[in-house]
């Protein structure tokens, strides 16, 4: 009788031991899941110009990548700007990169390959639209650069869209009305300081190294972009919807405004991958780009204006599921 007894009590015991490795497996696949706590494989990052603000932006995102997801190899590319690196995120040739929303919506309009693939993760920080001359030029608007060696940007950028707009709006054909110069902020400052250019247009965070370097060694100026341009830009309807009025800060650049704020006209900047991209990644990717905010933007100024209320709204693209992920998680 005693050792039916025992026998039944060691059957119970071995019965409730199961239940209990059950439920503490349960418990452990609710709180750590198995096999998606962290992306892995390798990713490319398409930037900018160098001694641009994407290519600084995108340096400094590197390492706080790294950092973050240890199983990720990471790729930055230097581009010629939001243009192209649009092209090669569509195209499959990067994974990530960041472009000005005009560009992005133009790219979309086009309908150019693997438009219909691109999915946007953070709204960043704005770029102002700098047209930059020497302090002693007469250029004193848009319309007096008839006539003049003007730096455009290069092919596949985001300035060179943009520069070809306002030139339009302010009465310019900027082919036959100027003397264009293809080139990038990597090397149009020296071009303005050895007489090569007679201005320039960048667009960029505020403050660009190179704009910022350039003002320390050669008087320059920051030619005024009238509202009335955004209203002739707007009219055109489109991606041309994408640009506002702005002021640049007095302090923006200290030597070159010399106490004054400078109106111009902004257009926002998007952190963009594609459908193809994992969400686990970009869930990962975008949660750093946030997290590191501060500790970048000791650096690179534009960095720190990334605001978590702001940067899910990724118009003209949709919100890629990893990066809504990370937004339902996250705590303004």
């Amino acid at each position: 009788m005693r050792q039916a007894l025992s026998r039944s009590g060691r059957r119970r015991a071995l019965q409730g031991g199961a239940a209990a490795v059950v439920v503490l497996g349960l418990l452990l696949w609710w709180v750590l899941p198995i096999g998606e706590d962290e992306p892995s494989g390798s990713l490319t990052f398409s930037t900018g110009v160098r001694s641009g603000v994407y290519q600084r932006y995108g340096q400094r995102l590197e390492g706080a990548l790294a950092k973050d997801m240890p199983e990720v190899s990471i790729q930055l590319r230097t581009s010629e700007g939001s243009q192209q690196n649009i092209e090669r995120v569509a195209t499959g040739k990067a994974d990530f990169t960041i472009a000005t929303a005009d560009a992005v919506a133009t790219y979309l309009q086009s309908g150019k390959p693997g438009a219909e693939r691109l999915r946007g993760c953070v709204r960043l920080y704005d770029d102002y639209i700098q047209l930059v001359v020497p302090r002693d030029s007469g250029i004193r608007t848009v319309a007096d650069l008839r006539g003049k060696r003007v730096g455009v940007g290069q092919k596949g950028s985001g300035v060179l869209l943009v520069a070809d707009r306002l030139m339009k709006a302010a009465g310019l054909d900027p082919a036959a009305d100027i003397a264009p110069v293809q080139a990038g902020i990597d090397t149009m400052p020296a071009r303005l300081a050895d007489g090569r250019l007679d201005a320039f247009f960048w667009s960029g965070g505020l403050p660009t190294g190179a704009v910022q370097e350039l003002s320390e060694k050669f008087a320059i100026r920051l030619v005024p972009l009238e509202e009335a341009l955004v209203t002739e830009l707007q009219a055109a309807g489109g991606s041309t919807r994408y640009y506002r009025s702005a002021v640049m800060p007095a302090d923006a650049y200290l030597s070159a405004q010399q106490g004054q704020a400078v109106q111009t006209v902004a257009v926002s900047n998007l952190l963009i991958t594609t459908d193809r991209t994992d969400p686990l990644m970009t869930e990962a990717f975008t949660r750093t780009v946030i997290d590191s905010r501060d500790r970048i933007g000791r650096e690179v100024h534009s960095a720190q204006l990334v605001d978590l209320r702001t940067a899910i709204y990724t118009d003209p693209l949709p919100l890629h599921e990893g990066a809504r992920r990370y937004y339902r998680s996250a705590k303004p």
